[in-house]
């Protein structure tokens, strides 16, 4: 089972381009598909409280519509979809074909960081779900799924990116989407930076402007 990180950074302090992610976290099983973070000090919740936080991250509205969304499309989000794990790499969280989504609670604090790694492998999730050629190993998949999770997660709001250190009041989001694609596609063995950006290039306004199950971006 190949698992390629999905890069995630919590705030400091049926046809899709073949596509695939994870988040950088690593338990027993490596993700597809990843979340990563920038770390200050010291971070992190013990699994008990990362588990509470993730039942409370259900009760949020894009959570639970992603979720209906992958009931609908044919996939069942089983109880343990979601779960808690302590990660050796500074990552926040993952996807994992046939396994679920990962969070990791040693390097998250608060409940928007969880939010946002669920919400984030949430569409990983969805789009493996709906696109039944997803191939993780193939480039311009993996990275077409990361266009889409970190359009459609909130991922590169304007406020996410001022607390990360940059600052930029035009054209931020997309310079932030494709500055967190390459560096989740650099987690992938198959995909060298020039194949990685080529691909990226190659399926941007395509997967850009693909923001199903949503009507628009949120």
């Amino acid at each position: 089972m190949i698992r390629i990180i999905s890069r995630h950074e919590p705030p400091a302090s049926r046809t899709l381009p073949p596509i695939k992610q994870k988040s950088e976290m690593e338990d027993a099983a490596s993700p597809n598909s990843g979340s990563d973070l920038n770390l200050g000090g010291n971070r992190g919740r013990s699994i008990e409280e990362c588990q509470d936080m993730i039942q409370r991250s259900f009760r949020n509205p894009i959570v639970k519509f992603l979720m209906e969304q992958m009931e609908k499309s044919g996939c069942r989000v089983g109880d343990n979809f979601v779960k808690a794990v302590v990660c050796t790499g500074p990552v926040a969280g993952g996807y994992t074909k046939g396994r679920g989504i990962t969070v990791c609670s040693n390097y998250l604090t608060i409940q928007d960081e969880v939010n946002q790694v669920v919400i984030h492998e949430l569409i990983h999730a969805y789009d493996e779900c709906r696109a039944k050629n997803l191939d993780w190993t193939n480039c311009a998949h993996h990275a077409c799924s990361e266009i889409r999770a970190g359009h459609l997660s909130g991922d590169c709001h304007f406020k996410r990116e001022l607390l990360r250190g940059f600052i930029k009041l035009r054209g931020h989001e997309q310079e932030c989407i494709k500055r967190r694609v390459l560096k989740s596609l650099r987690g992938n063995p198959y995909c060298s930076e020039v194949a990685a950006k080529d691909a990226m290039e190659a399926v941007w306004d395509t997967c850009y402007n693909d923001t199903k199950p949503f009507d628009r971006a949120p």
